[in-house]
């Protein structure tokens, strides 16, 4: 129940975010995965192996060679990176002590490498580099949070220092980075120690302008077992919002469907896409439930559909409007149908979804703010969409503020309707009102980013060049260009010539606006978290800066065996029957077999 008005907070005006810091990407080290999709691929191999086996730290360097040896076999990779998978598997037998000690008890250890060492202005002394705050790397940005959450943080090499200050006793447990040699070296003191530490591998070892994933770093520094949601498995919740959408529990849910009108929806909304609305329904209710790990109540499902009842209401009603054939590979609804059937069933699926909110069995007073939160949500989604329709009408150039601004009104409502119905139906929402407006905000511009710079190239789903569609990419370049590219590309936004795809990506390449579009991506990553810091409950906090790595770093497992995706939807099937009145989480996770 909520005792307030609910601002919609992503219809507030945008500015450009602060820009952080920028690795330069470099190639990893030989024994490190040189991808980050591989190496998430092998920290889950380590997790479920630990969650698995269950391995008591400290263990003697033997030991952990003989688990990373069993993860290597798993894995079937190169036993190159036996080392890298034994620092992993370090840090999560140590993952739940770490998180009991405060974080004033804690220690942050940073390696000087990571600076940008022909630009760093900051001097040195007997403890390490003092860092200046110029804002060139990520040194800062990690001393600052970790000094406020109550860390000491030390800039520095060597064993020598770390294990004085464990002596003191003020020490209980190290957050570190360094490369791998060193951490090599630093195993039989840790293990002397025998307090809980992690550390996160650089991906080079030659002491210069190194790389580390930033991601890893930001979630050792800010775990505490006050988040409750911590040992939350993301891709097993999201799997299980995912098995909403198969016929079986669709009709468990909504009913068999009558016409065909409605079996058309049904097959729309059971079509290929991310579900990320639905599942941070799901997200935002597990973490202020209070109860991560108690079993889904079927009326969160009924709300959770509802949210993606309205996104592909809102995909189709596009789809129209933009003119476009495709969608998730396939032909667009209006283009299978025509537009009188795709109007209709996108209508429907809207009033499917308000329906679906005023008959769970929340209170009236949470009902009524749920229903006032979706028609919230589906006015500034359309007045987003409105703008750029008006613009398509009497086209001009757009400023990348401009442009940013038609993402946040067509993208941000979206993402913000699905957390507030969570936080409603958990009862939780006075909590956190303001902070899911600004986090929506920022989450949805980034994700609209990312949409732009995926779309680039033969690969893209959609070509926003050739659809002539107001584009950050396209705004950045013009705003950089001069001459002839400039007065070309004043020509393409107002729509007087028509697009030359290839020769306009070759003029982001050019003007780099692709790199401005990568850094402004991570910015608004980066406000989304930034937003959070002022939520005071320990597991939404935890579990939504989480979700921004879930979101942007989700990896896509190739070859999975068909047969053993069969049995599972047959084992899955058969738990829906069995309940008959509830749908439980899948039997059994995918398994991942190695295509030959």
């Amino acid at each position: 129940m909520t005792s307030s008005p609910i601002s919609f907070v992503a219809s507030s005006p945008v500015g450009l975010p602060r820009l952080v810091p920028q690795q330069k990407w470099r190639p990893t080290k030989k024994n490190i995965p040189p991808t980050l999709e591989q190496r998430q691929l092998v920290l889950r191999a380590v997790r479920n192996y630990v969650a698995e086996f269950n391995p008591v730290p400290p263990q003697p360097a033997d030991e952990l060679k003989v688990h990373a040896d069993r993860i290597v076999a798993q894995l079937g990779c190169d036993p190159i990176f036996r080392d890298f998978i034994g620092v992993l598997l370090n840090n999560e037998m140590w993952r739940e002590q770490l998180a009991g000690v405060p974080f004033e008890r804690r220690l942050l250890l940073l390696p000087k490498c990571l600076r940008v060492e022909a630009k760093c202005p900051a001097p040195f002394d007997e403890f390490g580099l003092l860092c200046k705050q110029c804002g060139l790397c990520s040194i800062q940005d990690l001393t600052i949070e970790a000094e406020k959450l109550g860390y000491a943080v030390l800039v520095a090499e060597g064993s020598a220092i770390v294990m004085s200050l464990i002596q003191t006793g003020k020490i209980e447990a190290i957050v570190g980075v360094s490369c791998l040699s060193v951490l090599e070296r630093a195993f039989p003191y840790m293990e002397a120690a025998a307090i809980p530490g992690v550390a996160v591998p650089l991906l080079q070892d030659d002491c210069i302008d190194t790389n580390v994933d930033l991601d890893w770093v930001w979630e050792y520094i800010h775990l505490t077992a006050d988040d409750r949601t911590r040992r939350l498995d993301l891709g097993h919740l999201r799997d299980e919002v995912d098995f909403w959408f198969t016929p079986a529990s669709l009709e468990l849910l909504l009913g068999a469907a009558q016409g065909e009108t409605e079996r058309i929806a049904r097959n729309w909304l059971m079509r290929a896409g991310k579900r990320w609305r639905p599942f941070l329904t799901v997200a935002a209710y597990q973490a202020l439930s209070g109860q991560p790990d108690a079993q889904l109540p079927d009326d969160l499902r009924k709300i959770a559909v509802a949210v993606e009842c309205f996104h592909k209401a809102s995909l189709i009603h596009d789809d129209i409007e933009d003119n476009d054939a495709q969608r998730y590979g396939e032909k667009t609804l209006h283009e299978e149908f025509g537009i009188p059937v795709a109007l209709n069933v996108g209508d429907l699926l809207i009033g499917e979804g308000y329906r679906l909110i005023a008959t769970c069995k929340a209170s009236p007073e949470a009902k009524a703010a749920m229903l006032q939160v979706a028609a919230e949500g589906q006015r500034e989604l359309c007045r987003g969409q409105g703008a750029e329709l008006v613009w398509t009408r009497q086209p001009g150039v757009l400023t990348p503020v401009q442009v940013v601004d038609i993402f946040r009104q067509k993208t941000a409502p979206a993402f913000e309707v699905a957390l507030r119905l969570g936080a409603l139906y958990a009862g939780r929402h006075d909590e956190c009102d303001d902070v899911l407006g600004a986090y929506s905000r920022a989450l949805g511009i980034a994700y609209q980013i990312r949409d732009d710079l995926a779309d680039l190239g033969a690969s893209g789903e959609t070509n926003d060049i050739a659809g002539q569609r107001p584009s950050l990419l396209l705004a950045i370049a013009r705003e950089r260009a001069s001459g002839d590219a400039r007065a070309y590309l004043d020509q393409l936004w107002r729509r007087e010539v028509t697009p030359d795809s290839p020769r306009v990506e070759a003029l982001y390449r050019e003007l780099k606006a692709d790199e401005r579009c990568e850094h402004l991506l991570e910015s608004y990553k980066e406000e989304a978290i930034r937003s959070l810091a002022n939520l005071e409950h320990p597991s939404l906090k935890g579990l939504l800066r989480r979700v921004v790595g879930k979101i942007f770093n989700d990896v896509e497992i190739k070859g999975w065996c068909k047969e053993q995706e069969q049995k599972n939807a047959d084992q899955r099937l058969a738990q829906v029957t069995h309940d008959a009145v509830s749908v439980s989480a899948p039997a059994t996770a995918p398994v991942a077999v190695p295509v030959a």
